[in-house]
């Protein structure tokens, strides 16, 4: 994989904006991606969120507008806009019927489309993806980090599953849908205007506000 990294690196723009649909895009705009929406819901996760997002938003300086790439149902969306009332909110996300769902949030501008091609005309203070890169293709990890750092003016936010070498892990009875590796490390070497400001660990066996085992990245922009 890390050969594969570095291949998909050094393509041109050209190249990135031309690339096919991956099966990983394809398998999330599909039947598992309308299921994936009715397991992603919950007053339990939803506190998890506020928890995770009080921790991030913590060090950060003032944000009035914020970008998700991967939005789903809007969980991340329902956490920020509690926290940061007045806040733009801009969610990425490529299910129908999560977006639809997202949609009738009423405070969230909703854009139907995959991270590797979709994203806000206006750049957001911060921008950020939480558990979706895991199920980017490799190959495309590059155009994805392209369009994070474009979104972002101030901050970015990587929440994924860390690993510090590149591997995959069958998920959900499927293979290729699922990759664990230094997501944020790779984001900062392929954009070093951001350096990294604070981190932190997600554990599922929390008292209080559990969830899936992900690490956390806060990036800021250098100006």
């Amino acid at each position: 994989m890390p050969d594969s990294f570095s291949t998909a690196l050094a393509r041109s723009d050209k190249g990135l904006h031309m690339a096919k649909e991956t099966v990983q895009e394809q398998f999330w705009r599909g039947d598992f991606g309308d299921d994936y929406v009715d397991r992603c819901r919950g007053d339990a996760l939803l506190a998890a969120r506020l928890s995770l997002w009080t921790t991030i938003l913590r060090t950060c300086g003032p944000i009035s507008s914020i970008t998700e790439f991967g939005a789903n149902i809007g969980l991340n969306m329902h956490a920020l806009h509690h926290l940061l009332p007045e806040a733009k909110l801009h969610g990425v996300e490529i299910n129908t019927k999560a977006a639809a769902e997202l949609q009738t949030l009423g405070f969230v501008d909703v854009h139907e489309g995959s991270l590797l091609d979709t994203a806000p005309a206006q750049q957001s203070d911060l921008a950020f993806t939480c558990t979706v890169l895991i199920h980017i293709n490799p190959a495309e990890l590059p155009r994805a980090y392209a369009q994070i750092a474009s979104a972002a003016g101030r901050y970015v936010v990587i929440c994924e599953y860390y690993n510090p070498v590149p591997v995959q892990i069958r998920y959900r009875g499927h293979n290729e849908r699922l990759f664990k590796r230094d997501f944020a490390g790779e984001f900062m070497d392929a954009h070093p205007e951001f350096q990294l400001r604070d981190y932190g660990f997600v554990y599922h066996r929390d008292p209080n506000f559990p969830a899936d085992d992900f690490s956390w990245f806060l990036m800021e922009r250098n100006h």
